[in-house]
């Protein structure tokens, strides 16, 4: 009996153990994450509060100096993961943020944060870094300067206040030109990014310089009817844009905002080819460029009897493909925007464009809106898109 009970003492005494070692480490770590998630807290109501001596008490960074001219309506972080070592930790975090007067809905990224911690026991940041799989944002570039338009907002890195002033122009010009052919039911303002160069663009985007060698200028933003609109941007490669003339430039940035304008209608069942041509098509609406001059290539196909057989796949609009092929793709999409627009009306083209995105699904979506608006099918459209390549472009 005797043996028995030491047996069960030792058992006791071993599972309390256990026990409140385990909770010993679980309140360790919920204290650091905890610890960790107050400071970010206070480090984005400086921001917020562009409070310098407040941001530089939660620890080291630029993200507050690089800031300083943009208008922040709202900062938060989440802390999703804390990594300790002694002194040291890691934070993974969900940052979110608006620009006042822009974003009804927030920029949300990851961030990567290194941490330490003083004697006393605080916690500072060493760090503040996008998390492996996110982009970078403007100002993990450098100082953001900024330029206000009417309707739109610029913010740059590494840009002259002349450049940033350009762009505001362009947009400017562009909202009222793309209210006028798609109707006034979106917020008719635009935020455009330049960064300094291509490989800026491209850290913005999370991808490879190579995706946008010869790319413009493309737009950010979630597809989709939102309750609020979503925060998209339009963002600029430098590089490619100086090679443009007046109006190339002026066609770009009506192009993507147009996209910008269409966003909330434009969902899964939308194919690129009328994305991309109904953009396109604002963007050359009221420029008079003729068929030949802004179809260059698909003229050049047409010429040589090389006629599309049908309208381009989603996969044809690949930034890494043959430029020549996309290019096509692109004038295609747009000529069979415009031959709706010439044959049924440009009220009939954005009622077209709306129906496709009602479908939550590709499949029958563009045959469903083209019996309903245009009283057509796919196959008797495509048919006469490929005459009116001919006529147009021969």
């Amino acid at each position: 009996m005797a043996g028995r009970r030491s047996g069960s003492a030792l058992v006791a005494l071993v599972v309390l153990l256990v026990a409140l070692a385990g909770c010993g480490g679980r309140s360790a770590a919920d204290s650091a994450t905890a610890d960790v998630q107050r400071l970010l807290d206070r480090r984005a109501e400086a921001v917020v509060d562009r409070d310098a001596r407040a941001y530089e008490r939660t620890g080291a960074g630029t993200v507050f100096a690089n800031l300083r001219e943009v208008p922040v309506a709202a900062w938060s972080y989440r802390v999703t993961a804390v990594r300790r070592t002694g002194d040291t930790a890691t934070a993974d975090a969900e940052l979110s943020y608006r620009v006042a007067g822009y974003d009804e809905a927030p920029v949300t990224t990851g961030r990567t944060l290194r941490m330490s911690r003083d004697a006393d026991g605080r916690w500072s940041v060493v760090t503040d870094r996008p998390a492996k799989k996110s982009a970078q944002q403007l100002w993990d570039q450098g100082a953001v300067h900024l330029v206000r338009g009417r309707r739109s907002l610029v913010l740059g890195v590494g840009q002259s206040g002349q450049s940033l002033r350009d762009f505001a122009d362009l947009a400017d010009r562009a909202v009222p030109a793309v209210s006028d052919a798609w109707g006034t039911d979106w917020n008719r303002r635009v935020v455009l990014l330049v960064p300094k160069s291509l490989e800026g663009m491209a850290g913005l985007l999370g991808s490879p310089a190579s995706s946008y060698r010869g790319i413009a200028a493309v737009t950010t933003g979630e597809t989709g009817p939102r309750t609020r609109s979503p925060a998209d941007r339009i963002i600029v490669n430098p590089d490619a844009f100086a090679l443009l003339g007046g109006l190339g430039e002026q066609v770009v940035v009506t192009h993507e905002t147009t996209h910008v304008a269409t966003r909330a209608r434009t969902t899964a069942a939308t194919p690129l080819w009328l994305s991309e041509g109904y953009a396109d098509w604002v963007g050359y609406r009221a420029v008079g460029r003729t068929p030949v001059e802004a179809a260059p290539e698909l003229s050049r196909a047409v010429a040589e009897d090389r006629v599309p057989t049908a309208l381009p796949d989603d996969e044809d609009f690949g930034f890494t493909g043959d430029a020549n092929r996309l290019a096509r793709s692109y004038e295609s999409g747009w000529t069979a925007c415009r031959m709706i627009s010439d044959r049924w009306g440009e009220a009939r083209l954005g009622a077209f464009y709306r129906a496709v995105g009602e479908h939550r699904e590709r499949a029958g979506a563009v045959e469903e809106a083209m019996r309903e608006v245009l009283g057509t099918t796919p196959d008797t459209f495509t048919r006469e898109w490929r005459a009116y390549l001919r006529e147009q472009l021969g």
